[in-house]
This record gives C-alpha cells, sequence and structure tokens, in this order.
C-alpha cells in the first residue's frame, strides 16, 4: 500500500494489522475484523443515505453488509492529499458467487428474495423528507447529486425508459444510413435492426396494458427499495451454507455488498438484471432459469403484475441498444472487431433469450 494510502486509514480510529491490495481496492486486516478500503464513487449526502440503509439492514436482523466506517472527525468519506476520496467499509470473508455454480446461483436468488422483504426507506421524521410518489427526485441509477436530499430517489419509469432507448436505436440507425462507407458493424446493425426494433415496439405496447403503473406507484408509496446493482461480484458465499426454519440459515450466510445504486423502484428489477447476467452465461437454459424464478417466488412470491414486469424487461433488446449506443458515443471513423464482436454476442444473446421468454412467459411475436 502507498504512503498516502496509509495515511487514509490513520483518519480512522482502528488498528490496522495487514492490508493487501485486490481489484481496485485494499483488504484490511484490523482489531475490529476485516474491512475494505476502496475508492468512493458517491457524494458525502449519498454515503450518508447508505449508511441509514445498512444500519436499518442490520438492525432488522440482515447483518452481513458492507457498512461504512466513521473517520475520527465523523466523516464516512476521507480524503487523500492528492483530493482523491475513500470510503472504508466492515467486510466479509468468502469467495464471489460461481455463476457456473448452480448451488451459487440460487443461494444468490433466494438471498435475494430474503433482502428485499427487509429493503424498504425508513425516513429519519425529523428530516421532513417529501413523499416519493409526489416529489420530483428520480434518476435512473439512484445517484443523487443534491446534498439536500434525504431520501433517495426513485427509478426511472419504465415507459420513459423504453421511449429513450428506442429514440436512440432509430438516431441510430439514420446516422448508418446517411453513410457512405458501410463496414462489418454497420451492415450488420441494419440487417437486424427491424427484428429488434418490433421487440422493442411490442415491449412498448404491452407495457400499455400490464399492471406496471400499479406496482410502480406501489413500490414508491411504500417505499420498497432495489440493491441497483446485484450482480455475482455482490455476492460473498461463505464456506459452507446452511438452511434453518427461520429462512436465513446459520449465521455464517450469505453476505451481499455494493449497495451504493439502491433506489426506490420495483424491486424484481434486481431479479430482472441477476437473471439476465445468469442466464447469458448459461445460453439462457430454460430449466435453470425456471428454478431461479421458482426459488425467488418460493421465499418472496411474485404477483402477476412483477412477473409481467421481468417479462417486458427481458422481451425489449437492452443489449443490442447499450452496443449500438455505445457505437454512436465512439469515434466512428474507426469501429474495433471488439464492437463488432459485442453486437454478434448482442443479436446472438437476443435470440437465445426470446426462446426462452417464449417458454417461460408464452411469448410470441
Amino acid at each position: 500500500m502507498r504512503e498516502y494510502e496509509l495515511e487514509i486509514l490513520n483518519q480512522y480510529d482502528i488498528e490496522i494489522i495487514s492490508t493487501r491490495k485486490v481489484r481496485g481496492a485494499f483488504f484490511c486486516e484490523t482489531n475490529e475484523g476485516l474491512m475494505l478500503l476502496k475508492e468512493a464513487g458517491i457524494s458525502d449526502g449519498r454515503a450518508l443515505l447508505l449508511y441509514q440503509l445498512l444500519c436499518h439492514l442490520s438492525e432488522s436482523g440482515y447483518e452481513n453488509v458492507d457498512l461504512p466506517v466513521f473517520t475520527k472527525e465523523q466523516e464516512l468519506i476521507s480524503t487523500s492529499r492528492d483530493g482523491t476520496r475513500y470510503m472504508l467499509k466492515h467486510w466479509f470473508g468468502g469467495r464471489e458467487c460461481d455463476v457456473r455454480r448452480e448451488g451459487d446461483v440460487l443461494e444468490a436468488v433466494r438471498n435475494l428474495s430474503l433482502l428485499h422483504q427487509k429493503m424498504r426507506w425508513e425516513p429519519d421524521p425529523a428530516d421532513g423528507a417529501a413523499d416519493p410518489a409526489t416529489e420530483e427526485v428520480s434518476c435512473e441509477d439512484g445517484m443523487q447529486a443534491a446534498e439536500d436530499v434525504k431520501m433517495p430517489p426513485a427509478g426511472r419509469h419504465l415507459k420513459e425508459e423504453f421511449s429513450c432507448h428506442t429514440r436512440e436505436l432509430k438516431k441510430v440507425r439514420a446516422f448508418i444510413r446517411k453513410r457512405r462507407n458501410k463496414g462489418k458493424f454497420e451492415a450488420l446493425f441494419l440487417q437486424h435492426f427491424e427484428k429488434m426494433i418490433l421487440l422493442a415496439t411490442r415491449a412498448a405496447e404491452q407495457l400499455e396494458t400490464s399492471g406496471y403503473e400499479a406496482v410502480y406507484e406501489q413500490s414508491l408509496r411504500e417505499k420498497r427499495l432495489i440493491h441497483g446493482d446485484y450482480n455475482y461480484h455482490n455476492v460473498l458465499m461463505p464456506a459452507g451454507v446452511h438452511g434453518a426454519a427461520d429462512g436465513w440459515g446459520c449465521r455464517e450466510r450469505v453476505a451481499t455488498t455494493g449497495f451504493e445504486h439502491f433506489r426506490m423502484d420495483v424491486q424484481v428489477l434486481d431479479l430482472y438484471y441477476f437473471l439476465r447476467k445468469v442466464m447469458e452465461k448459461h445460453h439462457w437454459n430454460v430449466k435453470f432459469g425456471d428454478a431461479m424464478l421458482e426459488m425467488y417466488s418460493r421465499i418472496r412470491p411474485l404477483s402477476q403484475a412483477e412477473i409481467e414486469y421481468i417479462s417486458l424487461k427481458l422481451i425489449y433488446p437492452e443489449k443490442f441498444w447499450k452496443v449500438a449506443n455505445a457505437y454512436y458515443q465512439s469515434n466512428k471513423a474507426w469501429i474495433p472487431e471488439k464492437s463488432v464482436e459485442k453486437l454478434e454476442t448482442a443479436i446472438r444473446q437476443t435470440e437465445e433469450k426470446m426462446r426462452f421468454v417464449e417458454q417461460i412467459f408464452a411469448f410470441h411475436l
């Protein structure tokens, strides 16, 4: 560890026993247990909201979260001499969830359903926070710039998200059509555009008649929270997980980290995101995906509106849009082969995903 990072640790009222560099962070063995020092990508105000959430989870019985540590000056963010901002968190032994292991994945899904039962915002009455159903505090990923916001933001409405992404896809098509010299990327995009835009249109049409509006408004009214980045990197598996009658298992259970993007939203957005990440690595295996949905429903039953929501998110060609949008924002004079490979992967995965949706949700174009 570099000298100025040791200076950062000196800002905390802990005894450092040893440190070890890992991907983008440092493990710190301390007199209070294992901790992680990592650059902070959030504001001071957002850090305080994060601390409030994790304290609530811990007090509610879900203790295995990466609770931040205050400095000697009672700050959650420490700053190095060069201005780099850090956060020190309590951490856990174990390993990241291995998506190749079905047992790991199902345990992570089980963990998510249990976590969602606890994930509601409990505002401090003294804060006088506004009602999220009427207050215009919303963003796509839950990261706030305003320091005076005393509650998490609301997630982006799905109608707005679909409309924005579809406009961007059409903008990319218009741009490519005007190009005189079209390479492999452009030709591949145009070849598959009509099918992808049809999926986007069908998703938007079904959204209008679904129960999404009601479940979205209910989520805001009840201040239900999502993790916002629930992936295998943020799920730490202990050496052994043992079930128990209360659903929580023994004390040595799964730990969940990386709550920085938490916000008020439809909770099964987390389930959709994790399902998609896992299924992409398993070629959208229907049996495995169905087992994931069943595991979640076993503890936190899915409503019909939530099932519709997951299917709508799956129908929309999100990966195709993501690759196309990255292309549009890049230097288009030279398209790296990697971009072509990403587009090919997005097209293949969309085809696999639609076969999954047809069998699980009975959706047909």
